[in-house]
């Protein structure tokens, strides 16, 4: 083996490591329970094939946005475990006023007394696990490591 193959191999598995690493709380999860608690709990907004509703980056006249996707189209892949997990449990005014975000007007109701922590990890995952490869790399490195 080369000495530039033998970087590539070195590089893949830091990489590797650093993903799977920074997934920690969504390895080992049920996906099939995550999927049966979004059906019951999420698809209503969301879409039973994580498709969201039509027009979702169009604010409505409460300047509330609809459900996005959660699928490869959307952008729940863009946002680190910790926001995503916050976001389902406390809502979205109040995850985002934890981080200082305080003029956003989400549309996206607390599931803290529904759902347990489990269960919102549970549906995180499943919904990662739909994702192709590309996402779900990119979503794996917007975690911190632990």
């Amino acid at each position: 083996m080369g000495r530039c193959s033998m970087i590539r191999l070195a590089v893949l598995i830091l990489a590797s490591a650093t993903t799977a690493h920074a997934d920690h709380e969504l390895d080992g999860r049920d996906i099939v329970a995550g999927r049966a608690l979004y059906a019951e709990t999420c698809a209503a907004c969301h879409g039973t094939d994580l498709e969201g509703q039509p027009d979702w980056r169009t604010p409505d006249e409460a300047g509330v946005l609809p459900a996005p996707p959660h699928d490869a189209t959307g952008h729940t892949w863009h946002h680190d475990n910790a926001l995503l997990f916050e976001y389902t449990k406390l809502g979205g005014k109040a995850a985002l006023a934890a981080r200082g975000i305080d003029d956003f007007n989400s549309g996206m109701p607390a599931f803290g007394e529904a759902l347990s922590d489990e269960g919102i990890w549970d549906i995180l995952a499943y919904i990662r696990s739909t994702w192709p490869p590309r996402e779900q790399a990119s979503q794996a490195s917007r975690n911190r490591p632990h």
